[in-house]
């Protein structure tokens, strides 16, 4: 997009003009809208559009800018954008192929699309435009960011995650975070059609959920963890009830009876925080059939794992973990810093009695999602955990193995006849 203004050429895709322009035509129709008393927020879309792309035409004409009536078009949609939305962000909020946005102070945004990150070609004006930017999308959660609260985690609306950080604690400017939320969650024949798993791993996965199986979903950051969370738990029977619990609400579980609960940050004064572990002592008391934990993440560990040992079986979660047996030693290392006061083998033991599969899901270098190991676990022998592979993905040949291991314990065998899990 070029034009002539003042004597030079100017691009108004690559250079500091364009962002100059943009913010003096955004001064001009705030000055505008004030001086004509224009009612914005009582106005359609399409009407304040209507609105912009006048004053746009007529800012064009009296600056004597060469632009083409589509490039002005173009500068009242990004208008409208900035009035009404999130500025450079919104069409790509709107874009349902774009999974992630993520901002990198002012002039590095990136988007992922079909599990790939790439740069785009647009920017914000400077770091105030990107901080006005995330304040919009902040006021109506109520939340607090300032140099003194320089980090928030938001839900929008529609459940899509956001994180914001500024400076200080940001040194290339204010970096923003949006992990939307999909409006047509994946059902399991998504994940055939998109090779996450085969059909013998997803009957053998759902017949997993039905038997009450405790599962521990484990992966790596975006590899799809509360994806395949998401999936599982509505194989769980209707007659049940389900407790949730997250820090950021994002299961769509299309269930009939389910409670949903959700953390809370402290207030200004510190005050009013409600933990993940507050909500899984006050879950117990609601009378769940099962407890779904968004992830395990600290002290709730030691709560998760004592409903598993006493009756609540079915219960499910995700951790942050390269593999199964990583699983299991990141659940040691929270419990230990929940305070856990028995013995290395006591620990181990609750355990290897919690949980009776754990599932790995990884993302490859090219994007794609991958249900790559089933592990059930059996139990602790010479001080340590023992566990044993059932299915595994393999990357030569793209395909899901079967180890012709059959299930030691009573729920997953088909006969119901387990050998039971080792014991110490």
């Amino acid at each position: 997009m070029a034009f002539t203004a003042f004597g030079y050429d100017y691009n108004l895709k690559h250079t500091e003009t364009f962002q100059d322009v943009k913010l003096r035509l955004h001064h001009h129709l705030i000055d505008r809208i004030e001086e004509e008393r224009v009612p914005v927020a009582e106005m359609s879309r399409d009407d304040l559009a209507a609105y912009v792309r006048g004053k746009v035409a007529r800012y064009v004409a009296e600056h004597r800018l060469a632009v083409t009536a589509y490039d002005t078009e173009q500068l009242a949609r990004e208008m409208v954008d900035e009035l009404t939305g999130f500025g450079p962000l919104e069409s790509l909020i709107r874009d349902d192929q774009v999974s992630d946005i993520l901002v990198n102070g002012c002039r590095h945004i990136f988007v992922e699309r079909v599990g790939r990150l790439q740069r785009l070609d647009i920017r914000f004006i400077d770091d105030d435009h990107v901080l006005r930017v995330i304040r919009r999308i902040l006021a109506p959660l109520g939340r607090r960011l300032d140099e003194s609260s320089p980090m928030v985690d938001a839900r929008l609306p529609d459940g899509s995650r956001v994180n914001a950080i500024i400076p200080p604690v940001a040194l290339e400017g204010p970096c923003l975070s949006i992990r939307k939320f999909r409006k047509d969650p994946l059902q399991a024949g998504d994940l055939l059609t998109y090779g996450t798993v085969d059909q013998t791993v997803l009957d053998f996965l759902l017949r997993a959920v039905e038997k009450r199986c405790n599962i521990l979903v484990s992966g790596g950051t975006g590899a799809g963890k509360t994806t395949l969370l998401n999936i599982l738990s509505r194989y769980i029977p209707p007659e049940e009830r389900l407790v949730t619990i997250e820090d950021a609400a994002e299961l769509q579980l299309g269930h009939d009876h389910v409670v949903r609960l959700e953390t809370r940050p402290p207030n200004i004064d510190g005050r009013g925080q409600v933990t993940a572990r507050d909500l899984v002592r006050n879950a117990l008391r609601m009378r769940p059939d099962r407890i779904i934990l968004g992830e395990v993440r600290g002290d709730e560990v030691m709560d998760v794992l004592q409903a598993m040992n006493t009756g609540h079986d079915g219960c499910m979660s995700t951790v942050h973990a390269n593999s199964p047996r990583d699983a299991l030693v990141r659940l040691e290392m929270l419990a230990g810093l929940a305070g856990f006061q028995g013995t290395d083998l006591t620990l181990k033991t609750m355990i290897s009695t919690a949980l009776d599969l754990i599932v790995q899901i990884n993302r490859l270098p090219d994007g794609r999602r991958r249900v790559t190991g089933i592990e059930e676990v059996l139990g602790v022998r010479d001080g340590q955990f023992v566990s044993s592979a059932l299915y595994e993905y393999r990357g030569d040949t793209d395909s899901f193995t079967s180890l012709g291991v059959v299930p030691s314990g009573a729920k997953l065998r088909q006969d119901g006849a387990g050998r039971g899990k080792w014991r110490s």
